[in-house]
């Protein structure tokens, strides 16, 4: 369990930060980047609370929990000490395919791109599926030099996904949505 007693160490002013494993990085380290762009997608999901309730409410939570456990994963590089860190699993990332595939057959398929609207959870829905889709961008950078839990980025790919779907579905199931036209302002 996570103790924090004191909230500011003074550790950081010099422009480093720890990762789980004790070692020293710059704030703006490739990996720090990657859970910071997490922690980020987390907060935007947390805008979105405000405007949900019932079963898209519980999802969004369980949601920003697993944001949690992704952070903590990205935040420790992999080695033999820290074999039993905490990583993201495939039953995380089946759960949102699970999600998807039900919110998903309840909408027409798209015959254009959908532009960020229609109501206000839409909108800010939108919105963390923007952050998200940064947050992999950093996650894929990041494989580039280190090794990375695989499911990681599934993780957040699948996010992503998940959040353009619930879009939809809570524009009134894709009614609300309004369609790209391209073009249309020549």
């Amino acid at each position: 369990m996570v103790v924090l007693s004191k909230i500011y160490t003074r550790s950081g002013d010099k422009g480093k930060t720890s990762l789980v494993d004790g070692a020293r990085v710059s704030k703006h380290h490739v990996r720090v980047e990657a859970y910071g762009a997490v922690d980020e997608t987390n907060a935007a999901i947390g805008v979105v609370r405000l405007y949900t309730k019932g079963k898209n409410d519980q999802m969004l939570a369980r949601i920003q929990n697993d944001l949690f456990d992704l952070g903590a994963d990205l935040a420790t590089p992999h080695s033999k000490k820290m074999d039993k860190a905490l990583r993201i699993v495939a039953t995380q990332v089946k759960r949102l395919e699970s999600e998807i595939d039900a919110m998903n057959k309840t909408l027409k398929p798209l015959n254009s791109f959908v532009l960020p609207g229609g109501s206000d959870v839409a909108a800010y829905l939108h919105v963390a599926r923007t952050i998200c889709r940064r947050s992999e961008r950093s996650i894929t950078a990041l494989m580039e030099v280190e090794d990375v839990n695989p499911l990681a980025l599934q993780y957040t790919n699948r996010l992503s996904d998940h959040l353009f779907v619930m879009s939809r579905y809570v524009n009134d199931k894709g009614k609300k949505d309004v369609l790209w036209v391209p073009g249309l302002n020549r």
